[in-house]
């Protein structure tokens, strides 16, 4: 484990929330940032092409004495590209070794679209590990009820990321919600990445999140569970949210009026009832 700074450092561009490590497990090597603190920490899985500074406003908003663990999967941010495409259960198997480096157990997991999906997968393969889950603005997968084909060829490249130009003239037809009437806000947001990261990586991504699907496994993920999505979502339509509250044992189901991003640009209305949920007591249903 090798740390890159500290939370003084002048490291420009980069979040300055937390402490980053490189993580190497086998052939891949896994950038982390942690903001230490107390309690079972939250790992926050990502969207699509999205390094973790894009996650920023989020954790400024969680409670300011709890761990937030963020991590930039292969082939954005500053995680090398992979050498091979790969699945969910991989990658789920590749977050649990970072944390188990380390020295980490029991986790609470928020997962955000792509990183929604990613989220359940790890929640599915360890059972002990995540006690609860939060999954906002995401779906089942393959299998689920998908956005109109014209947002979705959006989706195609990473190019949002690269131009800023282009990624405020799309975000509001693309995500919804607050962004709508506020689209150089999301041009803003991704500004912060550390850097695009790579069209292979992205498209690896891409891959990953078009061969799997949670619809059939969903009755066997034990976890209580915060399904987050938003009626103004172009991305994940909110019947998607309905469809996994309807198959997850233990969930709940909060809706709000915003679109797929708001957790982090109107993260003042949302994280509130995040935070609310970790914080209940009792550790399993």
């Amino acid at each position: 484990m090798l740390p890159l700074r500290s939370l003084n450092a002048a490291v420009t561009p980069a979040t300055l929330i937390g402490e980053e490590y490189y993580v190497t497990t086998r052939a891949q090597r896994i950038r982390v940032n942690i903001r230490h603190g107390t309690g079972v920490p939250l790992v926050l899985c990502n969207g699509i092409g999205a390094s973790l500074e894009v996650l920023d406003l989020l954790v400024e908003r969680l409670d300011p004495d709890s761990t937030v663990i963020r991590f930039d999967v292969p082939g954005t941010g500053g995680s090398p590209t992979s050498d091979a495409p790969y699945g969910f259960p991989y990658l789920a198997w590749v977050l649990g070794r970072v944390l188990s480096k380390l020295g980490i157990g029991v986790v609470d997991v928020l997962g955000i679209s792509w990183g929604g999906a990613l989220a359940q997968q790890f929640a599915f393969q360890n059972p002990r590990r995540c006690r609860r889950l939060v999954l906002v603005a995401t779906g089942t997968g393959a299998l689920m009820v998908p956005a109109h084909p014209r947002i979705l060829a959006k989706m195609l490249t990473p190019r949002r990321f690269s131009d800023s130009g282009y990624a405020a003239s799309i975000a509001g037809e693309l995500y919804g919600g607050t962004v709508r009437t506020h689209a150089e806000d999301v041009a803003r947001l991704f500004a912060k990445q550390l850097h695009p990261g790579s069209k292979i990586g992205y498209l690896h991504q891409l891959l990953a999140g078009s061969v799997w699907s949670s619809l059939f496994g969903l009755r066997a993920v034990r976890q209580c569970t915060l399904i987050v999505a938003g009626t103004d979502d172009p991305l994940v339509p909110a019947i998607n949210a309905r469809i996994m509250d309807a198959l997850l044992p233990h969930s709940r189901l909060q809706l709000h009026r915003g679109g797929h991003i708001d957790i982090v640009h109107n993260a003042a209305e949302l994280v509130p009832i995040v935070g609310a949920f970790l914080h209940e007591p009792g550790e399993r249903p």
